[in-house]
C-alpha cells in the first residue's frame, strides 16, 4: 500500500509505456501523479510529446502540466519549487504521490541537489549573454585562478552559467562546488522509492516507430503549424525537441515529406540510447521492471 510520506518514482526510455502504467498504480493507490517530462510543461505540446489525452488526465489527478506557453522558458529552480509546493499538498492530505517522467536532469532533483541558491541579476544576465563563447571562457579564467575544473569550456551553456554564478557570488568555481555538494537535496526528507521500466530494444524499437506514425496520422504537422505562431520557435528547449524540430525541418524545405518519420524514430532512437545511459550512471541504485506484463501491486514493493 502506498504512504503519503513515500515519493513514488517511475520513470523510463521514450515509448516504454510509463503513462499506462503509472495511471493503473495511482487508481489502485488513490494517488496523485507529478509530471517529471520536460516538454509536458508546454500548453499546446500534446501530440509530439505523447501527453495523456483528455481521458487520461481525467482517470487521475495530474500536476505539473501545461502550465507554460511554448513561448516560455522553464528551467530547473522553478520545477523544483512548484514541485515541493505540490508534494506537500499532497503529504498533508495524506494522499500517495507518483512521479512520473523520463527527463535527467528534472528527475535527478528527486535525488541530489540541481541547483544553488546564487540568484544573478537580470542585467547580469544580459551582460554575460551578450558575450562570445571566447570572451566568457577568458572572463572565467581571470576569475578562477585556480582553473576551471572539469567545466566543458565548449558548451556556450555552461560557460555562461558559470561565469554568471562567479560574477554573481564574487566566489570562484571551486567554492561554489563546494557549497553545492553540501547542500541537501530538494526532497531529503522523503523516502524515494525509484523504478525503472524497460523493454527489450527490438520491442522498443517497434513502439519508436508505431508512435511516430500514430503522431503523424494524429496531426503533428498541423500542430507544430499551430505553435509557431505562438513563439514555439524562440524556446529552445520547445523547438529543439525530438518530432517539432523534425517537422519544423520539413516545412522549412529542410527535410523530404518522405524523410520525416524516418527522421523522428532515428532522433528518437539516438535519445533513448543516451536516457539508458544516463539512469545507469546518474540515477541511484533502483529497480529494474519489465513494462510488459508488471504486476501493478508489485511495482513498487521491495524498491
Amino acid at each position: 500500500m502506498a504512504s503519503f510520506n513515500v515519493i513514488h518514482v517511475l520513470t523510463g526510455c521514450t515509448a516504454v509505456g510509463k503513462t499506462e502504467t503509472a495511471l493503473a498504480w495511482a487508481e489502485a493507490n488513490h494517488a496523485e501523479i507529478l509530471s517529471c517530462d520536460s516538454l509536458l510543461f508546454y500548453r499546446g505540446m500534446n501530440i509530439g510529446t505523447a501527453k495523456p489525452t483528455v481521458q487520461e488526465l481525467g482517470r487521475v489527478p495530474h500536476h505539473l502540466i501545461d502550465i507554460c506557453s511554448p513561448d516560455a522558458a522553464m528551467d530547473i529552480a522553478r520545477y523544483v519549487m512548484m514541485a515541493q509546493e505540490v508534494i506537500r499538498d499532497l503529504a498533508a492530505r495524506h494522499c500517495p504521490v507518483l512521479v512520473v517522467g523520463g527527463s535527467g536532469f528534472y528527475l535527478k532533483a528527486f535525488f541530489a541537489p540541481v541547483v544553488d541558491a546564487v540568484h544573478v541579476p537580470p542585467d547580469m544576465r544580459q551582460r554575460v549573454g551578450a558575450m562570445t563563447l571566447a570572451q566568457a571562457v577568458s572572463e572565467l579564467n581571470r576569475l578562477n585562478p585556480d582553473g576551471l575544473g572539469q567545466l566543458d569550456q565548449a558548451n556556450p551553456r555552461r560557460v555562461t552559467r558559470a561565469l554568471e554564478r562567479c560574477l554573481a557570488s564574487g566566489r570562484t568555481l571551486r567554492d561554489l562546488q563546494v557549497d553545492f555538494a553540501t547542500q541537501p537535496a530538494p526532497f531529503a526528507g522523503y523516502e524515494i522509492k525509484l523504478v525503472e521500466l524497460a523493454r527489450p530494444p527490438d520491442e522498443l524499437e517497434q513502439r519508436i516507430r508505431m508512435r511516430v506514425i500514430q503522431m503523424i496520422e494524429a496531426g503533428l504537422i498541423a500542430e507544430v503549424e499551430h505553435l509557431l505562431p505562438l513563439g514555439m520557435g524562440n524556446n529552445p528547449s520547445a523547438a529543439g525537441a525530438i518530432g517539432y524540430r523534425e517537422v519544423q525541418a520539413m516545412l522549412e524545405g529542410k527535410l523530404p515529406r518522405e524523410a520525416l518519420v524516418d527522421e523522428i524514430v532515428k532522433n528518437t532512437r539516438s535519445l533513448v540510447k543516451k536516457q539508458r545511459t544516463w539512469f545507469r550512471t546518474q540515477l541511484p541504485s533502483h529497480r529494474q521492471m519489465p513494462a510488459a506484463g508488471v504486476a501493478i501491486d508489485q511495482l513498487f514493493a521491495g524498491s
